[in-house]
């Protein structure tokens, strides 16, 4: 089975194509903000990106490999915040959830962007595994950037802390798609994870 890949800013060489993937997922955030999951249809992102749509297809291969690698750019984007400052809490599991907190808070503000890259996630087979892999290792360097406080310092990093680092990742997106399906309030979703964090990180 061949597996179709989203294109990645790694991948692109020019200028020009970056500058094309940021405005195709520009334009997804928008339509995704505006009308959540079935807002974004791909031949809308192309028009509003002011991309032929073959060419929208050719950076990613469907509406499932676009939102997830929206979800990643999202991600990237927090955790290059998080090198620039330092994370209060005098534990682990303060620092920790006081980040966790923040990006759940930061992303139930934005309902209908959250429930279109949420689904998508939800949604994503083993054809968007290397955007799913975007997605964990930008949670985890969030996740270990909080553990440590602020820029973990070269071979900081232990196996533990990473494998810590995923652990949480993965109860924090399991607490989002709660909320996001309604099974969870987001007032139940932060008691979850305040739950969560301390069981696991008991420092």
């Amino acid at each position: 089975m061949t597996i179709a890949n989203s294109t990645s800013t790694d991948d692109l060489g020019s200028a020009a194509q970056r500058d094309r993937r940021k405005r195709i997922l520009d334009a997804t955030y928008e339509l995704a903000t505006a009308g959540g999951f079935d807002a974004v249809q791909m031949r809308a992102v192309a028009e509003q990106a002011d991309v032929a749509l073959g060419t929208l297809y050719r950076y990613f291969p469907s509406k499932i490999h676009l939102l997830v690698s929206a979800l990643g750019r999202q991600f990237e984007e927090t955790a290059v915040r998080l090198n620039e400052r330092e994370i209060p809490g005098d534990t682990q599991a303060d620092r920790v959830l006081y980040v966790l907190k923040r990006m759940a808070r930061g992303m139930q503000g934005d309902p209908k962007l959250t429930e279109a890259l949420t689904r998508a996630f939800m949604f994503a087979d083993s054809s968007v595994a290397n955007e799913i892999h975007v997605v964990g290792m930008s949670m985890t360097s969030i996740v270990t950037h909080a553990m440590h406080g602020g820029v973990p310092a070269e071979g900081s990093i232990t196996d533990e802390d990473v494998a810590v680092a995923r652990v949480l990742g993965d109860v924090w997106l399991s607490a989002l798609v709660a909320w996001v399906t309604g099974r969870s309030t987001a007032a139940e979703t932060a008691a979850h994870m305040d739950t969560a964090i301390h069981l696991i990180l008991r420092d």
